[in-house]
């Protein structure tokens, strides 16, 4: 059968969906209110320009840490996920295109095959109907497999009867280990990335409260006196 709605979701990648949704959102209007307040000298939109960016602050923050504290529950969760849409992977099936175009296009960049392993494929209904004598092709390490990108490939004539996943031509890594090797070799990127995106928050606060102290000077001061 083919792959439920349902069972391509979970409820932490919801909320992180969610989430990033709100924060984009909000994003776009802090930008809005940022400049018309600064260019109008207008010191309540300053204030609330502020606000949204010490909120967008706290909930990266916020995010950092659920990530950090519930990393075995979200990958316990993307592995079902994964191991559901490689079940039901069907290169006919245009209702699940996309996400089986992003799944191929993973493989082909991490050089992996399967979640865990190749044998990860070995539950998928076509392959299994087709005898395992066809494998995904964008888990080949052959280069003329990786021209055709996604859907299965044949393989060779000298097995036409059955076969197993260590017949097929394919990366031995699983790639959730992929993701993790790239995540250590990159961390440093990531985080200066990260730290990079809260300073320049932290600088926009400073510089908003700043233009706020100018604005109350500057109206103080035409106050005449009496």
């Amino acid at each position: 059968s083919l792959l439920a709605p349902a069972e391509m979701s979970s409820p932490s990648l919801k909320t992180g969906a969610y989430i990033l949704i709100g924060v984009g959102a909000l994003t776009m209007l802090m930008g809005f209110l940022g400049c018309l307040g600064a260019v109008n000298e207008i010191r309540c939109l300053l204030g609330l320009y502020f606000t949204c960016l010490m909120m967008i602050l706290i909930t990266q923050v916020a995010a950092g840490l659920v990530i950090y504290f519930q990393a075995g529950k979200l990958k316990e969760e993307l592995s079902n996920i994964v191991r559901s849409l490689i079940k039901n992977y069907d290169p006919s099936n245009d209702d699940e295109r996309n996400l089986q175009d992003a799944w191929d296009y993973v493989q082909r960049q991490i050089a992996c095959c399967g979640w865990t392993g190749a044998e990860d494929w070995e539950s998928n209904e076509i392959l299994i109907n087709k005898s395992m004598t066809e494998y995904p092709c964008s888990c080949s390490n052959s280069s003329k497999d990786l021209e055709t990108g996604s859907g299965f490939c044949n393989l060779d004539d000298a097995f036409n009867s059955t076969a197993t996943y260590t017949d097929w031509p394919v990366h031995e890594q699983g790639c959730i280990d992929g993701v993790e090797n790239w995540l250590k070799d990159n961390l440093g990127i990531v985080l200066g990335v990260c730290t990079g995106v809260a300073v320049i928050e932290l600088l926009g606060m400073i510089l908003s409260i700043s233009l706020c102290k100018n604005i109350h000077s500057e109206d103080y001061t035409k106050v005449p006196k009496s």
